[in-house]
């Protein structure tokens, strides 16, 4: 299978394209005014401590409190395995106390991040989990020779560790419980197939130098303040590729070019001849059709080659698919009809849930079938479709119902969550492009009609909401913008034009 990974650089916002066999599999978002969070180790304040709920909301400098589950403090579990219980929230987390916390889940819609005290720091092979007595190796990593020999080396560079615990083959995270937790733990990640002692040593110290910089930080730090923030986007990608996967990474930013070659270098070389910079005048994303894909995702309807289609409904609860036979009338009877409906509807759903980047409660509704090999035939299409998907997911069996139930870990925002707001003309029941994806947008529209087309200045027709923020936040984008092109930029409000609607017009 060929893959091939795009990356489109702006002042503004970094996006990154995975393309397999010349299709959007996927997309990440990375914006410089609001930058992911997970990862990200924060010291915070415990504000309020809700025994009833189990959980305590943490101060840790966000708009919103952040949530601290029981289930998610070390404190809580050390506790439980002295005692043999459960423990209470309000005996490990009180108010105004300090504490130590990594945000698991990005703030969602109007919940606060997820926390944990869990800490983990990830790099290129291994994630160093400094309050930890296990060692863990990616289920991914299938062969068992190859589990076994990941095993040995972590066990020869890191002598006092005790494998005895539970055989390699059901090894989870944390799988084998090891040795002395003041060295803390390890996981094994799927990158780590077939590398050698030096590279897992290396990862190794590089882990526990900063772990050590992070611990100095700490005691000269007051809540809440930011302790350890992740990599940027682009380089959070190149950490976590397994060796195999990409063909080509190319890059329309020299800057971010020469930042991603120079840590490829040091910390993924096998990695390094597959980082091109993309000159082109054609913009990196108009290949493939990216762009067209990227608005299609924020449809409800996806239309499926045979004239079937799904209905895709996203809410704060679950997301709910739909499959339709649409225009597809088939050619032998209505059984066949459903069932070949259902097989193109599984690959396309899997398609879906990555592009659009679902997570939480997933519920199928595929057209009802008599036949119990038709059923079974397609969930194992839909299982065989998600075996790609680098998120975790469960998968059931048939209801009673004809659902589907998939739960797929969520730790980012949806695409659409990204890109859209509240649409305040439907109170909320829909949504539009926000004012800044608009803005953005505008910006690529002048970059590709300028390359095209020779204007002596332009003129920027857009809803209210769009040219104030032009003109207001984005005037030093526009300002840039305008040198960068050598013609001058005009902007008019026009009062009829939605907030999605607008028009570059050329003087």
């Amino acid at each position: 299978m060929s893959e091939e990974i795009l990356v489109n650089v702006t002042p503004q916002e970094t996006r990154v394209a995975f393309i397999e066999n010349g299709v959007l599999q996927e997309v990440s978002i990375e914006r410089s005014r609001r930058r992911g969070f997970v990862g990200n180790m924060y010291l915070g304040r415990v504000k309020r401590v809700l025994p009833g709920m189990g959980a305590a909301f943490v101060d840790i400098g966000l708009e919103r409190a952040a949530f601290l589950h029981v289930s998610d403090i070390v404190a809580a579990e050390q506790r439980k395995l002295q005692c043999g219980h459960d423990v209470p929230i309000e005996q490990v987390a009180h108010e105004g106390t300090q504490v130590l916390v990594q945000v698991a889940k990005e703030p969602l819609g109007t919940k606060g991040a997820r926390l944990t005290t869990y800490l983990s720091i990830p790099s290129r092979y291994l994630v160093f989990m400094p309050d930890s007595n296990s060692l863990g190796i990616s289920q991914r990593i299938e062969n068992e020779d190859e589990r076994r020999r990941l095993r040995d080396v972590i066990l020869e560079l890191q002598p006092n560790l005790n494998p005895l615990s539970v055989p390699l083959s059901e090894a989870k995270t944390p799988s084998v419980a090891v040795g002395d937790p003041t060295n803390g733990g390890f996981i094994v990640r799927t990158a780590a197939e077939g590398a050698n002692a030096a590279d897992l040593h290396a990862d190794m110290l590089f882990l526990r130098r900063l772990w050590g910089s992070i611990e100095e930080r700490i005691k000269h730090l007051q809540a809440t303040a930011v302790v350890y923030e992740d990599l940027p986007l682009v380089l959070r990608i190149l950490r976590d590729l397994s060796a195999t996967h990409a063909e080509k990474i190319r890059i329309d930013s020299r800057e971010t070019f020469v930042k991603a070659h120079a840590f490829a270098e040091e910390f993924t070389p096998d990695l390094v001849a597959r980082i091109e910079h993309y000159p082109g005048e054609r913009p990196i994303l108009d290949l493939y059709s990216i762009e067209d894909e990227i608005q299609r995702a924020l449809q409800r309807k996806v239309d499926l080659k045979s004239g079937g289609h799904l209905v895709i409904d996203q809410t704060e609860a679950m997301t709910t698919i739909d499959v339709n036979t649409g225009g597809f009338v088939g050619h032998r009877n209505l059984e066949e009809t459903t069932f070949k409906t259902n097989l193109e509807a599984a690959q396309a759903i899997a398609r879906q849930l990555r592009l659009r980047n679902l997570g939480g409660i997933i519920i199928v509704d595929f057209i009802d079938m008599t036949e119990d090999e038709h059923r079974r035939q397609v969930l194992r299409a839909l299982e065989k479709s998600l075996d790609r998907d680098h998120s975790k997911i469960t998968v059931s069996d048939v209801t009673s119902l004809g659902l589907v139930q998939i739960t797929r870990k969520r730790t980012r925002e949806s695409l659409e969550h990204v890109l859209c707001e509240p649409c305040p003309t439907c109170s909320a029941r829909g949504s539009i492009k926000s004012a800044e994806t608009v803005c953005y947008e505008i910006f690529r529209e002048i970059l590709r009609e300028q390359r095209q087309f020779d204007a002596q200045k332009l003129l920027v027709v857009a809803g209210q909401n769009v040219v104030d923020l032009l003109l207001d936040e984005e005037s030093t984008s526009i300002a840039e913008l305008e040198e960068f092109i050598g013609i001058p930029i005009r902007f008019q409000v026009e009062t009829t034009y939605t907030q999605e609607q607008y028009d570059v017009v050329l003087l």
